[in-house]
């Protein structure tokens, strides 16, 4: 009997999660550390600032999504295409900071060379605005060097759109 081949391509967010998970199993067998209150989320300073700025630390994969969409400002509706899409790989260090330069992986095919440069450039300034990511220790731990794929959709104008669209074709049925 043969066995299969595996392949050693795993998907990026499971295999933070399983580190995630190792992580705080082997957490749970060191000693408890003081209890600190549960409404109160950790937090990190920002840049080293000295004053009052500090942003909750990231603990899961789901929050550094939301982090990060969060810093996504889309471009205008006069330069945006109805439905364009964009993915970019990218990797942090431990403390939250890109790894590396991030890396178109894809575009949507019709958008034309201003629209893929707009789009562009609005990811290129979500991640200036979210960098470096204030990670906790062992999330920083997990992603640590781990390609992770961001992937934005521009549905502002796809309701927009699609109704023009239908529209025509019910024009053209006329």
């Amino acid at each position: 009997m043969t066995m299969p081949v595996v392949t050693p391509v795993m998907c990026t967010a499971l295999a933070a999660a399983a580190l995630a998970i190792s992580a705080s199993a082997f957490a749970a067998e060191q000693p408890a550390a003081p209890a600190r209150p549960q409404d109160a989320p950790s937090m990190v300073k920002i840049n080293g600032a000295e004053g009052g700025d500090t942003k909750p630390a990231l603990n899961t994969i789901a929050e550094v999504f939301a982090a990060l969409e969060a810093c996504w400002i889309p471009p205008g509706l006069d330069q945006a295409r109805a439905g364009m899409q964009i993915t970019v790989m990218v990797s942090f260090k431990r403390s939250g900071e890109l790894l590396g330069k991030p890396r178109i992986t894809y575009e949507t095919r019709e958008a034309s060379d201003d629209e893929r440069l707009s789009y562009r450039v609005a990811m290129a300034e979500a991640l200036r605005r979210c960098t470096p990511l204030p990670f906790t220790e062992a999330l920083g731990n997990a992603l640590a060097g781990r390609p992770m794929t961001l992937r934005f959709i521009d549905n502002r104008k796809l309701k927009q759109a699609t109704l023009e669209q239908a529209r025509t074709a019910h024009d053209r049925q006329s």
